[in-house]
């Protein structure tokens, strides 16, 4: 009897290996089904946190370029042709929608009656075309912003949803030992260890793929609420120069 027992036990134990990847290949078609799709949502996270780093990388670079360059000449004018040598920057995108837009409030301006006193109307012209102007900049920065979160939304699903998914699996392949067990009706330590071990395999795929996902979404949008606040601080500064050189002057 004992010997029977010795040898059920050794059969059962012989595919047993301690290579993951072995282990990996033994496990379930429903294991081995969360798996891949866990290794979809490991590879499309790394390559979104590859593509945003890059992009915030040079976008905060080229930032900076336009900034030295808008604090180095006086006049708006020439600002603009060299804002279209930034392609990447945020604020270089605010500053030609701010711009865009002044000029053809300047247009409609110069295309008034010159002799019309509006100062004291609410819907005067000047009025008027100072908010389009910031309406312009609002959704200048508005957009860049979504820009700057596209494709983040992924990785706060895989950060939040992998875990379950690889419980999942672990849970299925768990089921399918104790399952084993019953129908060979033993329950030694040969039998059930590769099972379990085989099941955790889902959960350690779904933490590993979950944990990059998390700390990335996190250190991501925190750079682009820090980008966000420098646009926004730009599109007010470029609004009080407006007013103060442009709409005032028309005034006079």
């Amino acid at each position: 009897m004992n010997e029977a027992l010795a040898v059920t036990t050794t059969d059962l134990g012989r595919h047993f290996h301690g290579n993951v990847l072995d282990m990996i290949f033994d496990s379930g078609p429903m294991v081995q089904f969360v798996l891949l799709l866990l290794l979809f949502f490991s590879v499309v996270s790394w390559a979104i946190i590859l593509m945003k780093y890059r992009i915030i990388k040079k976008s905060k670079k080229e930032n900076e370029m336009f900034l030295d360059t808008y604090m180095r000449i006086n006049k708006l004018s020439e600002v603009y042709p060299e804002s279209k040598k930034f392609k990447h920057s945020q604020i270089a995108e605010v500053f030609r929608a701010g711009y865009t837009e002044l000029a053809k409030v300047s247009g409609i301006k110069r295309d008034s009656n010159p002799g019309e006193d509006s100062t004291d109307d609410p819907s005067s012209p000047e009025l008027r075309g100072l908010d389009n102007v910031e309406r312009a900049l609002n959704r200048a920065c508005d957009s860049e912003t979504t820009k700057l979160e596209s494709a983040l939304g992924f990785l706060a699903t895989t950060g939040s949803a992998s875990p379950f998914i690889g419980l999942f699996g672990t849970v299925w392949g768990i089921m399918n030992a104790f399952r084993g067990i019953g129908v060979r009706g033993s329950a030694t330590l040969a039998v059930v260890a590769p099972g379990i071990s085989e099941a955790l395999i889902a959960t350690a795929a779904g933490l590993a793929a979950a944990i990059p996902a998390v700390i990335f979404y996190n250190y991501y949008i925190n750079k682009v609420k820090t980008m966000t606040g420098e646009a926004n601080s730009f599109a007010s500064e470029f609004l009080n120069i407006v007013e103060r050189y442009y709409v005032r002057s028309v005034r006079k």
